[in-house]
């Protein structure tokens, strides 16, 4: 059985996950929520795909703070379309090994059940986000400029 979902519930789904209280993000999540963040795993390890509310919870307690410290999360677009949500926002952290200060862009897909999360898909501006914990733009001028050849439904390098 599906339930609508709020964007009073989505807003408040992300300050518990800025707040790493484990117990405010567990009250969000279906016992067997799928979720994932498509981003540079390398270097940001939280990125990944995980099953299980414990599995959540320890990366938005554990995984995230021991790369980034989030100071700023600015929630700009939401949309909810019945028990569905897609979001929009601007990230602001601290990379916990240089003191660096990062921001990036990120979007987030919702599933929601019973009032519960039990699908999580996110992608992060990961180009943007590596280079800023990296410390430096990345060289594709290596081999000269790229060129593209549209082949059907596929754009070949």
């Amino acid at each position: 059985m599906t339930s609508g979902i709020s964007r009073g519930f989505v807003q408040a789904y992300f300050r518990a996950c800025v707040s790493r209280d484990p117990e405010r993000i567990a009250a969000f999540l279906h016992d067997d929520v799928e979720w994932s963040l498509c981003g540079p795993i390398d270097l940001l390890p939280f990125c990944g795909q995980r099953s299980g509310k414990a599995a959540v919870v320890d990366t938005l307690t554990r995984l995230v703070p021991s790369v980034i410290r989030l100071t700023k999360m600015d929630l700009e677009q939401i949309l909810i379309d019945g028990d569905r949500a897609a979001s929009y926002m601007h990230l602001t952290a601290v990379h916990a090994c240089t003191g660096r200060t990062i921001s990036y862009r990120s979007a987030q897909f919702i599933l929601a059940r019973d009032g519960k999360i039990v699908d999580f898909r996110g992608v992060i501006d990961s180009y943007d986000a590596a280079e800023q914990v990296l410390g430096h733009p990345f060289n594709t001028a290596v081999d000269g400029p790229l060129s593209f050849a549209e082949t059907g439904n596929c754009i070949a390098l």
